[in-house]
């Protein structure tokens, strides 16, 4: 087996790269615009320790976490 030359190795990287870019570029949910639904997420797993640490707080945590939520998905949708 004979070993390739740099610049076609380099050519063939290239290549390799610039596919790979286009794969991953198609796979993203919202193009251009980055995912911006984590605070909702961190903010449903804080309610569901706090519910289990505190239940009879529950009620106000889950309120103040659907307010919170509303506001952020409000504020980063417009």
């Amino acid at each position: 087996m004979s070993e390739l030359d740099a610049r076609l190795r380099d050519e063939i990287d290239d290549q390799v790269a610039e596919a790979l870019d286009t794969y991953l570029a198609e796979r993203r949910w919202w193009p251009g615009r980055p995912r911006r639904a984590w605070p909702v997420v961190v903010t449903v797993a804080l309610g569901v320790v706090t519910t289990w640490l505190v239940p009879g707080a529950a009620w106000a945590v889950w309120l103040a976490i659907a307010a919170t939520n509303v506001a952020w998905l409000v504020v980063v949708s417009a």
